[in-house]
C-alpha cells in the first residue's frame, strides 16, 4: 500500500506493547524505525510519535539525557493538521504524554520543580482535550512522580481520581496503577495494614494485565511498606524480586534507588559493609546515568553511614558538591534533609 500515513500507528502501537512488556531492546529499535521512515517521507506527526515513543522507551531503560532529547522536540513539533490526527494514530495524546515522560526524566535529572510543571501541564492538556485515556495516562505518571518526590497529599488525590476514572472508562491496568499508589499513600500516613493490602492487591491486579513495566517500582512500593511494617526479611526478599526484574528487562530507570533502599534494610539488619557496597553502587550508576536526584540520595545515605562511623569530615566531602550541584527544589524532602545533614557535619 506503499506505506499511508495510517501506517506509523503499526511501529509506534508494537514499541508501546514492547515497552510494556519490558522488552526494551526490541521497543528502540521499532522507535529508530518509525524515526527513519518519518524523517524519509518529512512526516511531521511520524517524527511526533517517533520522538514521544524513544522518549518513552529511554526513560525506562534509564537514559535520562537522550530522552530528555526527543521528548523536547517531540514538543517542539507544531503542526496543528499532524496535530488533530494524532490521537486517532497513538490512542493518547502523544503531546500529553511527552509532558508526563518530562515529568519523571526531569527530576530524575535533578530538576523538580520543572518535573512538576511539566506533569501539571500534561494532566491540564489531557482535561482540556476530554480525552480520558490522556488523562488516565497523565495522572498515573504524575503519581508515579509524586511517589518518588515525596508529596503524598498530592499522591494521594491523583490516585484516587485515577481510579475514579479507570472504574468509569473500563481501564484496568490504571485501576491497579491507583490501587497501588493509594496503597503507598496510606501506608505513609500512618495506616499501615489498610495500605499494604491495597499494595499487595493493586499488585496481583497489575500482574494480571501481563504488564512488566514500572513493576520494579511497584514491587518496591511494597517493600517499603513492609520495611514500615517492621518485617524486614520480606522487605528484602521484595528488593531482591525487583532487581531481578530490572535484570531480566533492562528497565534502569529506578535501578539506582532500588540498591539504595535494599541497602537501607541491610543496614537495619546490621549488614554494614554490605550496604556500603549497595550504597556505593547506587551512587556509580547514578552518576553514569546523570540522574543527579538518586546521586543525591546516595550520597546522602552513605554520608549518615559515614558520621555513624565516626567519619565525619569524609561524609560531608561526599555530600556537598552533590548538594551543591542543585539550583531548584530546595523545598523538597531530598534537598531539605541533604541541607540538614549537611549542617549536623558542620
Amino acid at each position: 500500500m506503499g506505506s499511508p500515513s495510517e501506517f506509523l500507528r503499526v511501529p509506534y502501537g508494537r514499541s508501546r506493547h514492547h515497552a510494556a512488556r519490558g522488552e526494551l531492546e526490541l521497543a528502540q529499535r521499532l522507535d529508530e524505525d518509525l524515526l527513519r521512515l518519518s524523517r524519509q517521507r518529512n512526516d511531521p506527526a511520524g517524527l511526533v510519535l517517533g520522538h514521544v515513543s524513544s522518549g518513552r522507551t529511554l526513560m525506562i531503560a534509564g537514559r535520562f539525557v537522550l530522552s530528555r532529547s526527543h521528548l523536547e522536540e517531540a514538543l517542539e513539533v507544531d503542526d496543528p493538521k499532524s496535530q488533530r490526527s494524532l490521537i486517532h494514530q497513538a490512542g493518547t495524546h502523544p503531546q500529553a504524554n511527552s509532558q508526563a515522560f518530562l515529568g519523571i526524566v526531569l527530576f530524575c535529572l535533578g530538576l523538580p520543580d520543572q518535573a512538576l510543571a511539566r506533569s501539571n501541564a500534561a494532566i491540564a492538556e489531557a482535561r482540556r482535550l476530554v480525552h480520558p485515556p490522556s488523562l488516565a495516562l497523565s495522572l498515573a505518571y504524575c503519581a508515579i512522580l509524586h511517589s518518588l518526590d515525596g508529596e503524598i497529599g498530592t499522591l494521594d488525590e491523583r490516585a484516587a481520581e485515577l481510579i475514579a476514572v479507570a472504574i468509569e472508562q473500563g481501564f484496568p491496568i490504571y485501576r491497579a496503577v491507583g490501587t497501588i499508589f493509594r496503597g503507598y499513600a496510606k501506608v505513609e500516613n500512618g495506616n499501615v495494614d489498610e495500605g499494604i493490602s491495597l499494595l499487595r492487591n493493586g499488585l496481583i491486579a497489575y500482574r494480571a494485565t501481563e504488564t512488566e513495566v514500572w513493576m520494579p517500582h511497584h514491587i518496591a512500593l511494597l517493600g517499603y511498606a513492609c520495611g514500615v511494617a517492621g518485617q524486614i526479611e520480606e522487605a528484602v526478599a521484595l528488593l531482591d524480586d525487583a532487581l531481578q526484574v530490572v535484570e531480566r528487562s533492562g528497565e534502569r530507570s529506578l535501578v539506582a534507588e532500588l540498591n539504595r533502599q535494599r541497602g537501607q534494610l541491610l543496614q537495619r539488619q546490621g549488614h554494614t559493609e554490605a550496604a556500603e557496597e549497595l550504597y556505593g553502587k547506587a551512587l556509580s550508576i547514578a552518576r553514569e546515568q546523570d540522574a543527579k536526584l538518586w546521586e543525591l540520595r546516595a550520597a546522602a545515605s552513605l554520608a549518615r553511614l559515614r558520621r555513624d562511623q565516626g567519619r565525619r569530615a569524609e561524609a560531608r566531602e561526599l555530600l556537598a558538591p552533590v548538594h551543591g550541584w542543585f539550583t531548584e527544589g530546595f523545598d523538597t524532602p531530598d534537598l531539605k534533609e541533604a541541607k540538614a545533614l549537611l549542617d549536623e557535619l558542620g
